[in-house]
């Protein structure tokens, strides 16, 4: 999603002037005619704007008060100063109020596409080193959090309501949506902020240890306890217990933790009385805990006990609009870590392909191929070749053309035609190479179908007629057959041989749909 910019100018052609420089630059712009405005612009939109580009003389507040108000309030936002006044006192003076730059009028275009992009690219970068430092103090908050989607809008503020009182919560969600990153902000907006945030994966414990790690022992417990051990319940003492995965949590181990949550103390293996413990439980599950209950592997009253105040993370597939603006996340993030920075940013064909997929491992997977393709990438951009397997996946033009030309194709893998259909709402594509992607990456991969009023990109085909319809099979047909004649250039046993029909077959279909030249074969390239 494009960065979102605030021009403060009273020269009426001067803000346009920039906000037409600024939109061709593929920003967002929001003017304001003066200080006072733009003040009340931020306050009534806090946080949804990336950078100011202020002018220091306007008459009814100037752009160094604009710059004192901002630093009293606290607003973290990088500001572009402009004047016509070009001394050096007026540099320094503004520099020391918090601007970023400074640039004098008249602004030159270039200068200023600089200006921004650098301000842009440092405001990231310390961005993801605040989120690095606040995790693991517990002091993360859902300011921090980055999203665009309305569906997490609504897990955010249930979440916020939830953090100042001592409900347990349960996050439900698949693997790699954010779970544990809702639990650490809703620790860090609570009155624990800053007290032990303690994870647990109840899955990865090994079953005889399941209680000397949730509980603690003392010393000879039994054989092989030589010294007395601290279970996760006190290490979270004061602070917050997030119990991962609690569907895998065996059956006698859900017995005790009943008791803990009903009595509050805990009763380490060995001793020979119970401790209090003050926590504040979090729970979290990629699966229906409900259906577990029914399958007699959960304990129903555990359940009700859990299940106090639930809140679902969607997956990244229902919440598409997270797709840009957390692609840009990582590359800033991978950029300050493994030295990339020549790496800025992802071409916007690369960007669309990465939104299309339905990434079924979630946040995880989409961190991961971005980190991926940051290490091969040889460009100050991330292009659709970075991506290799995911244009494979979602049947990209480019891949389908380098596994026809014998190049790109992933390692170990034989070329498969690609197929594409369409509903309503979504396509889907069979792989052109599978390499070493998981089976279930393969299933349910979306592709948003371009609007109507667009025309639609290579290689897909609308659904829907203008009047709202489902298509006939008869003109999907005809679009179909038009668009292969095109894609291997009229070469006619090519085509036959793709849409998996004769050659007369083909011939036949030409003339019923009007494309043959006369009743002998169509007039077409050489074969």
């Amino acid at each position: 999603m494009a960065a979102r910019i605030l021009i403060v100018d009273d020269d009426p052609i001067q803000r346009r002037l920039l906000e037409e420089a600024i939109k061709r630059f593929g920003y967002d712009a929001v003017t304001a005619e003066g200080g006072e405005e733009a003040l009340a612009l931020l306050g009534a939109a806090r946080g949804s704007f990336d950078l100011m580009v202020l002018d220091l003389v306007m008459p009814d507040l100037d752009g160094m008060g604009v710059l004192e108000r901002l630093d009293r309030s606290g607003v973290s936002l990088p500001v572009i100063v402009q004047t016509s006044r070009g001394g050096i006192d007026t540099v320094v003076g503004a520099m020391r109020a918090g601007a970023f730059d400074f640039i004098v009028k008249p602004v030159s275009h270039e200068r200023l596409a600089v200006s921004i992009q650098n301000a842009l690219k440092v405001t990231a970068l310390e961005g993801e080193i605040r989120r690095s430092r606040r995790g693991p103090t517990g002091a993360l908050t859902f300011r921090d959090i980055i999203t665009r989607s309305p569906e997490m809008a609504r897990v955010l503020r249930l979440g916020e309501r939830a953090a100042n009182s001592n409900i347990p919560i349960l996050i439900e969600g698949e693997s790699g949506v954010g779970k544990e990153l809702v639990a650490r902000a809703i620790q860090g907006t609570s009155d624990r902020r800053g007290k032990p945030f303690v994870t647990v994966n109840c899955g990865a414990i090994p079953a005889n240890l399941v209680q000397s790690t949730l509980f603690g022992h003392e010393k000879g417990a039994f054989t092989g306890a030589v010294d007395r051990h601290v279970g996760k319940f006190q290490e979270a003492h004061t602070g917050t217990l997030f119990l991962d995965e609690i569907g895998e949590l065996p059956l006698e181990m859900q017995v005790q933790l009943l008791r803990v949550l009903q009595e509050g103390e805990i009763e380490p293996v060995g001793a020979r009385r119970s401790q209090k413990v003050d926590f504040r439980l979090i729970s979290a599950t990629n699966r229906r805990l409900l259906d577990m209950v029914k399958e007699g592997v959960f304990r129903e009253d555990l359940y009700y006990r859990l299940n106090v105040y639930p809140i679902f993370v969607p997956p990244l597939r229902d919440r598409r609009e997270d797709i840009p603006v957390l692609t840009e996340h990582f590359i800033a993030r991978i950029a300050a870590e493994e030295g990339k920075r020549r790496v800025t940013g992802i071409r916007p064909d690369a960007l669309a392909m990465l939104s299309a997929f339905n990434w079924p491992g979630n946040i995880r997977q989409l961190e991961n191929t971005v980190f991926r393709a940051m290490i091969l990438s040889d460009g100050p951009e991330l292009t659709v070749d970075d991506f290799p397997q995911i244009a494979a996946l979602v049947g990209h033009v480019s891949a389908i053309r380098r596994v026809e030309d014998g190049d790109g194709a992933l390692p170990g893998t034989p070329p498969a035609p690609v197929s594409v259909t369409t509903t309503a709402t979504e396509a889907t594509a069979e792989p052109v190479g599978r390499g070493d992607i998981a089976s279930s990456d393969l299933i349910g991969v979306a592709v948003k179908e371009p609007s109507r009023s667009e025309p639609a990109p290579f290689g897909f085909m609308r659904s829907l007629s203008d009047d709202g319809h489902v298509r006939t099979l008869t003109a999907v047909e005809e679009e179909m057959i038009r668009l292969a004649i095109d894609h291997y250039g009229g070469r006619m046993a090519e085509v036959a041989r793709r849409l998996g029909i004769g050659r007369s077959t083909l011939y036949r279909k030409l003339k019923e749909y009007g494309l043959a030249d006369s009743d002998d074969e169509p007039g077409v390239a050489a074969e």
